[in-house]
């Protein structure tokens, strides 16, 4: 439900406020009384809901200005998230009235996680809770901590002063274990309006701002459309009548801006071209589009993306990239949340299946007790590490936008759970206390006597073009010839297969390496000699290849200077990065951190191609016999 109230230009930004509090606490009567006082309800609107109210024998409220569902009158609770817009003397808002109801938590979520800042409300007779604590953590794990405490109902507690002043310790102590300091707390009556827009006289012992002072206080967050871009792609679409053949990228624009020319990022892909027009439905085309915009454009060049894709500006801080996330969770779910099974997590317009890898603590959002066990029950809040199925791409929580950072998990077709990321987690950080291995029914030592091999990874690295995979092809050849098991493995195979999902941005490249290092070490755990001929042009990437190696790690360094590779240039990939058709190549656009200390240097440069295979056979053959003696 959308309500407009009053409407500043569309070109003032908007600044966020969620209210919260448990049911009958009064959330929606203190924002309805907010409005009427204020002077934002549009010409007859109270008068019209008085009217209402008296033909059918129903006393009024100002909770009504809000809850319009006929529903929503009947029980007195708000059911879904009902957001309206006004304007104070200072900026234009957007209020959102949150549900209380335990029941209705779901919808909370979705109301807060927009927020800049929270009004939390109080029922002065009753006091601080469980929907109150549970509320106030919550905004604690979205990130949300500007907050100021409404204790309402005053009149009901005779407007005294003590009162307000135990609850205020008893939760300014609650929200303070969970990071968050209130701005201010505020002792008002919703019903009669003391403290909302104008100072109580009723309490002369307050002398701090009203609601709509502090409300006018709070510190706007930056502006999503000054943050770095975060575009994720919601469909790609094209029209081929009347000879257009435009492939259309459309999605919301979260955070920063757009416009032709741009040179741009998907991620997790890693893929790079340019925005090569901006296009618009029915609509003229802008010159730019900004954050909270539906936008459209077509590319330079025409690349396969898919939806879920991430567009980003080069070198403004990317998101991060990979399958395994920390993330604080809050369980709504009708069955736990638990290891075994499995979710699809959905942030941005991207989802993949997740399953929880690790949960290293459930917190009691009411008690802030915390215990250490697997399962994740009903209404509870966990710090856990997810594993998704596929790379995504996302941001933390001190970086990126919050469509890119917040998520919800679906459970059996329904939203059961909302979190928010805070940590990228490398692939091979593994807890070992959570993984099970089965021992293998070999030792290495009784493999290596039944295939009469230990097995050796040769890493041989170096630019495109330097001659890699011609000298491995001829050497896996003799040394097949010799009698030695020996396998060519290449960037090739693994890109048509098991890096099909990759890019080639950096954090692509250090994943394919992880991957490629990986498949070589289960090859030699068989005997193999496996010739792997990959750029791997970072250094940290190869040191990465040789631990997972274990032991059985060659590095061969196959030299060429970068100007005789493109002299060369069998593939003619130099040319076409030059032309600006290849991006993130390495030695134009992308650098290539040479070996300070390989095994062996292969100088194609200086040294003939049959001499740098026997070189390279003999090299493997003595590293063999010297691993076998």
């Amino acid at each position: 439900m959308e309500q407009t109230l009053t409407r500043a230009p569309e070109s003032e930004e908007l600044f966020s406020v969620v209210t919260l509090g448990h049911v009958d606490h009064g959330k929606s009567t203190v924002i309805g009384r907010l409005l009427s006082d204020a002077g934002a309800l549009p010409e007859g609107r109270l008068e019209a809901i008085r009217e209402n109210c008296r033909r059918n024998s129903k006393p009024f409220e100002y909770a009504f200005l809000l809850d319009a569902l006929h529903n929503e009158q009947d029980q007195g609770i708000t059911i879904d998230t009902a957001r309206c817009f006004f304007r104070s003397e200072k900026r234009r808002y957007l209020i959102m009235d949150a549900p209380g109801h335990i029941e209705f938590l779901k919808n909370m979520v979705t109301g807060a996680s927009r927020a800049e800042a929270a009004l939390m409300v109080i029922d002065a007779s009753r006091g601080v809770e469980e929907n109150t604590r549970r509320h106030g953590y919550f905004l604690s794990m979205l990130g949300i901590r500007q907050a100021a405490v409404l204790v309402n109902k005053m009149d009901l507690a005779a407007w005294d002063e003590q009162v307000f002043l135990a609850i205020r310790r008893e939760f300014s102590d609650f929200l303070q274990k969970v990071g968050i300091t209130p701005t201010a707390f505020i002792p008002v009556s919703g019903r009669e309006g003391d403290n909302i827009v104008a100072p109580s006289a009723r309490m002369p012992w307050y002398t701090g701002p009203t609601v709509l002072e502090q409300m006018d206080a709070f510190v706007p967050l930056p502006t999503p459309s000054k943050l770095a871009l975060r575009l994720p792609v919601q469909g790609v679409y094209k029209f081929t009548g009347q000879g257009d053949e435009r492939r259309i990228i459309a999605g919301t624009v979260e955070a920063g801006s757009l416009r032709a020319g741009d040179e741009i990022v998907f991620y997790p892909s890693g893929k790079r071209t340019r925005v090569a027009t901006l296009e618009r439905f029915a609509a003229p085309v802008p010159e730019s589009f900004t954050a909270g915009e539906a936008a459209g454009f077509t590319m330079t060049e025409q690349i396969f993306v898919r939806r879920g894709e991430v567009v980003c500006h080069p070198g403004e801080g990317a998101p991060q990239v990979g399958v395994r996330l920390q993330a604080n969770v809050f369980w709504l779910g009708k069955q736990p949340l638990r290891p075994e099974r499995a979710y699809i997590l959905k942030c941005g317009t991207a989802r993949a299946e997740a399953r929880v890898e690790s949960v290293l603590r459930v917190v009691n959002a009411s008690s802030l007790d915390v215990t250490e066990r697997t399962a994740v029950e009903k209404y509870e809040a966990a710090e856990l590490t997810l594993r998704l199925e596929r790379p995504m791409a996302f941001d933390t929580t001190d970086q990126g936008c919050d469509a890119t950072r917040r998520f919800v998990l679906v459970d059996d077709y329904e939203i059961s759970g909302g979190g928010i990321i805070t940590r990228f987690l490398p692939a091979r950080d593994y807890d070992e206390r959570n993984i099970r291995w089965s021992a293998s029914a070999l030792t290495a030592g009784e493999r290596q006597r039944l295939t009469g091999s230990p097995g050796l990874v040769v890493w041989m690295t170096g630019l495109s073009g330097s001659g890699k995979t011609t000298i491995a092809q001829e050497a896996e050849r003799q040394l097949l010839s010799r009698g030695v098991r020996a396998y060519l493995l290449d960037g090739d195979k693994l890109r048509r297969g098991l890096c099909a999902d990759l890019g080639f941005s950096d954090a692509d490249r250090a994943e394919n390496i992880r991957r490629a290092a990986h498949v070589a070490a289960l090859f030699a755990d068989a005997g193999l000699v496996v010739l792997c001929t990959f750029i791997s042009p970072f250094a940290a990437g190869r040191a990465e290849a040789r631990r997972i190696a274990d032991g059985r790690f060659w590095e061969v360094y196959v030299k060429a200077s970068l100007a005789v590779c493109r002299e060369r240039d069998p593939k003619g990939l130099y040319a076409k990065a030059l032309r600006g058709e290849l991006l993130s190549f390495t030695g134009i656009d992308s650098p290539y951190e040479v070996p300070a200390d390989p095994d062996q240097v292969l100088d194609t440069e200086h040294s003939s191609e049959m001499d740098c295979v026997q070189a390279l056979v003999d090299a493997i053959q003595g590293r063999l016999e010297g691993a076998v003696s």
